[in-house]
């Protein structure tokens, strides 16, 4: 069934480019004033201290698709320069986050492959006298550097000579001091106003075990020394960033600046850092750091959990790489910030998962209805279409009996204003079947509604047309299930982890306690043939992911989206 469905994927890909978006121009003037295309070269740098979330799909987008315009290589580069945070199980997901979206990187780096030649380049900053060895915190430097408005105090300590710095660094190198100590400082002006140059750190003393280098190296480089410079190294022509890097663009050209004028290779050529606005969703969440708190306080499971915007979460959820894509093409690439509603994304999922998902039907909160006149002994098979938006998915036969299961939400014992779905004396069509007439119920001893009596129409079979059916008017119909023929899966609904639009001030305020409710659902039996990565719609319910099967082969469920937009109903 998978592999049906999958022929469809590629046709559904939208994608309407109507002018350039301003990187594509920056890009445009470089050709025009001379840069030569050949020399074009992006990156996808991505930290390995979690898993990729939305937000980067509009990175990984920019960049890969950036490069398949100018058929430019890209580098896969991890900044891995934390080894506290960093592990490999983290590199595996940012790797299949990648290759799910569709997209596949020239060249796999890291930055500790440089950290050689980093070092190397930091000694030659101090004997410039362009950098220096702090003892003192961090704290106290944060507190010397000031803000803004104010100058900057110097460290009592700028002014050690080259050979002392050179002596020192090298200690620090070799494990001679413990963490905390001390750092190694650009010289660069603590009276800037933009904070990033006021003598900012590049290296740090970590003794961590590192994923890659082990114990070999007591130091660590700073992402700002690292950035740049690996960039350089790896001749990467346009550096997009996320917009918070804009004010580190003069330490990023700095940088680069005591690098690049010593190079006489007039073939080697100079990174360019451009900034674009992140990717922003309301009701959401996509700090690291804070999923990391819901993982440990068990708000949530893991890191792909379906409940949380991280990639890995939103395949588990069913969100397809398509509509990931058209959702990105869609909100665009500017410099402006802003929050994009989640219904938007929600609305590309939708439209996707309309074209390519089986629809059956499953009964989630039954309750027994009883067709009176229709015989005990027969089963009657019905037919309904796999997906009335494309024929090629063809039809499927339901069995059709007595005894059914409804919604408990479709039948109101005394008829409401504005609810047309069923009642005592009222009509509604059963999907696919016939016409019927709620007539009665059988209460417990609770006064709880266990059955409904009804009677059906046996003149008014689905697909058949006469002129006393075109008179008839029947507002609705229903899904359901034949109780016999049905079989219990396993139902994971997802509702809004936040209760507040905007979270992410005090967000573990606003944690909904009611995110996830696991039911058992019954299902019509064609959905027995389910295997896991495939879509459904639920008719009449929403849209459906098989996340895994278990013991006995029960299917287990996740909820992708709702038939129809809720966002309107619980706006906060």
């Amino acid at each position: 069934m998978i592999i049906f469905v999958l022929k469809f994927v590629s046709n559904s890909l939208f994608k309407i480019k109507t002018h350039l978006h301003f990187i594509e121009k920056i890009i445009e003037e470089d050709i025009k004033n001379g840069f030569p295309i050949k020399k074009i070269k992006f990156r996808f740098p991505p930290e390995p201290n979690g898993f990729l979330h939305i937000g980067h799909i509009k990175a990984i987008c920019l960049n890969f698709e950036l490069s398949q315009k100018y058929k430019s290589p890209i580098n896969l580069r991890f900044d891995d320069t934390n080894p506290i945070v960093e592990n490999k199980n983290f590199i595996n997901s940012i790797k299949k986050d990648i290759l799910f979206l569709g997209f596949h990187w020239d060249h796999e780096s890291y930055a500790s492959d440089y950290f050689p030649k980093l070092y190397k380049w930091a000694i030659k900053l101090i004997k410039e006298n362009k950098a220096y060895v702090d003892d003192q915190s961090q704290n106290i430097i944060q507190v010397q550097r000031k803000n803004p408005f104010e100058i900057g105090i110097n460290s009592n300590y700028r002014s050690r000579s080259i050979e002392e710095n050179l002596y020192l660094f090298e200690k620090m190198k070799n494990g001679f001091f413990g963490e905390g100590t001390c750092v190694l400082r650009a010289k660069i002006n603590m009276s800037s106003s933009n904070m990033n140059m006021r003598d900012p750190i590049m290296y740090r003393i970590l003794r961590k075990k590192h994923h890659r280098t082990r114990y070999q190296w007591c130091i660590y480089p700073t992402y700002d020394w690292t950035h740049g410079l690996c960039d350089y190294i790896e001749q990467i022509s346009h550096s997009l960033c996320s917009l918070e890097f804009e004010n580190r663009r003069p330490l990023y050209n700095w940088y680069l600046d005591q690098i690049y004028i010593d190079d006489n290779n007039k073939e080697t050529i100079r990174p360019k850092q451009i900034e674009f606005s992140r990717l922003n969703l309301s009701h959401t969440i996509t700090s690291k750091r804070k999923i990391q708190y819901l993982i440990e306080k068990k708000v949530i499971q893991s890191w792909d959990d379906p409940r949380i915007l991280t990639i890995s979460g939103l395949r588990r959820k069913g969100y397809t790489s398509v509509a990931l894509k058209n959702f990105i093409h869609q909100i665009g690439i500017t410099k402006r910030n802003n929050i994009i509603d989640i219904s938007s994304l929600e609305f590309w999922v939708r439209k996707h998962l309309n074209e390519i998902a089986f629809r059956t039907m499953v009964v989630l909160h039954p309750i027994q209805l009883i067709i009176d006149n229709y015989a005990s002994d027969t089963t009657e098979w019905v037919e309904g279409e796999n997906n009335p938006e494309n024929s090629n998915f063809g039809n499927r036969k339901i069995p059709f009996s007595k005894f059914l299961y409804i919604e408990k939400d479709d039948f109101l014992e005394k008829e409401k204003e504005n609810f047309f779905r069923l009642c005592i004396g009222k009509e509604v069509r059963l999907k696919n079947a016939y016409i019927i007439k709620a007539n009665s119920v059988i209460k417990n001893h609770e006064g709880e509604i266990k059955e409904i009596h009804c009677t059906y129409d046996p003149k008014s079979k689905s697909g058949k047309k006469n002129k006393i059916e075109e008179k008839r008017r029947v507002k609705s119909t229903l899904h359901w299930v034949s109780i016999k023929h049905s079989f219990p899966i396993k139902i994971n609904l997802y509702n809004p982890l936040f209760l507040k639009k905007n979270p992410d001030i005090d967000f573990y305020k606003h944690i909904n306690p009611k995110s996830k409710d696991k039911i058992i659902g019954y299902a019509e039996p064609s959905l027995k043939k389910a295997k896991k990565g495939e879509h459904f719609q639920f008719q009449r319910i929403g849209y459906f992911y098989v996340d895994s099967k278990i013991k006995n082969d029960q299917i287990i469920f996740n909820k992708t989206v709702s038939i129809k937009n809720q966002w309107k109903k619980n706006e906060k």
